[in-house]
């Protein structure tokens, strides 16, 4: 279930991100990678000495990378890295690499692991190569995800104010989960092995925050847009109604449970919060000044709390 209401709009891609034919459906199986699995790309051992271990005489191996298992071959994008299976001081030594789309390496007879990577996804394969020249596909199982916000009725939200965070889908045992990307912009596309994510996206900087599940199928762009019940607050303590703000205010903001939930200082205190009821305090000199407001969606608003002495709170009440 999704906290928020999710709109999901999945784009069906001949190649992803690529010039395809675009047509829309629903997004269902999704295969696992392959079970073998690689140390992190930095826990690699770079060949020792002068002589290269892809040597011009060995056999030719052509690595090409598809989408999914009838998908065209990739392009462009694709970071190849071959590694020797055997493990040096724990790390695997890697044996050449290589950018863009299909690749030809020249090497030696025996047995390799490769790691092809696009974007944030990657599958990894087991290759022999003999004397005699071939080819071999790994099938990446991977598709994209653009990710947008709005507020209710449709209204944009301003990019630089919005962001999303991907997480693994599936909790550990403690109920964390592993972040992947931090910090995603909107409507940036992000490739990922086909799968289900959590995404968090988070709209200005306090409590206003969607979690939604999205599944992520092979070969095709899912693109998710979820919706933000908040709007934008601007707090000013002033003498008399439309008044100027007062300088050096200390502000104090609290949810409808009593719980503070953001701290500031300044003349004005302007923050996005989400829908609800809160209780502002704002602390002048030796006064300190309570109101009550309620925010509700897309209405952003101007909160003036008057410094009079009926709303003032004397600090020292209550310290018996």
């Amino acid at each position: 279930m999704f906290e928020g209401t999710v709109r999901l709009f999945l784009v069906w891609l001949g190649a992803l991100l690529f010039m395809a034919p675009v047509s829309f459906a629903m997004a269902q199986n999704v295969d696992g990678v392959s079970d073998l699995k690689l140390p992190g790309i930095s826990s690699y051992a770079t060949p020792k000495g002068e002589t290269s271990l892809a040597l011009s005489g060995g056999g030719a191996i052509t690595l090409s990378a598809q989408l999914t298992d009838k998908g065209s071959d990739i392009t462009r994008g694709i970071v190849w890295r071959v590694f020797k299976p055997e493990a040096v001081n724990g790390k695997l030594p890697m044996v050449a690499s290589s950018h863009g789309g299909t690749a030809v390496f020249q090497l030696e007879p025996g047995s390799y692991l490769v790691h092809a990577s696009y974007g944030r996804a990657g599958a990894t394969k087991r290759i022999t190569v003999g004397k005699d020249a071939k080819r071999e596909s790994l099938v990446l199982d991977a598709g994209g995800l653009k990710l947008d916000a709005v507020l209710s009725g449709g209204v944009r939200i301003p990019p630089k104010k919005l962001r999303f965070s991907i997480y693994e889908g599936t909790a550990e045992a403690n109920g964390d989960r592993a972040l992947i990307i931090p910090d995603v912009e909107p409507n940036s596309v992000v490739r990922l092995n086909a799968g289900i994510y959590h995404v968090v996206s988070t709209y200005g900087a306090v409590n206003a925050v969607i979690r939604s599940d999205i599944r992520v199928e092979a070969g095709k762009l899912t693109e998710a847009t979820v919706e933000h019940h908040a709007a934008e607050i601007t707090m000013k303590l002033v003498r008399e109604t439309g008044g100027e703000a007062i300088a050096d205010t200390s502000w104090s903001l609290l949810n409808e449970s009593g719980d503070p939930i953001k701290e500031t200082v300044g003349a004005f205190a302007s923050m996005v919060l989400a829908e609800g009821d809160y209780t502002i305090i704002a602390k002048n000199r030796d006064r300190i000044y309570q109101k009550d407001f309620t925010v509700v969606a897309g209405q952003n608003q101007e909160i003036e709390v008057l410094a009079t002495e009926a709303a003032a709170i004397d600090p020292e009440e209550g310290a018996d």
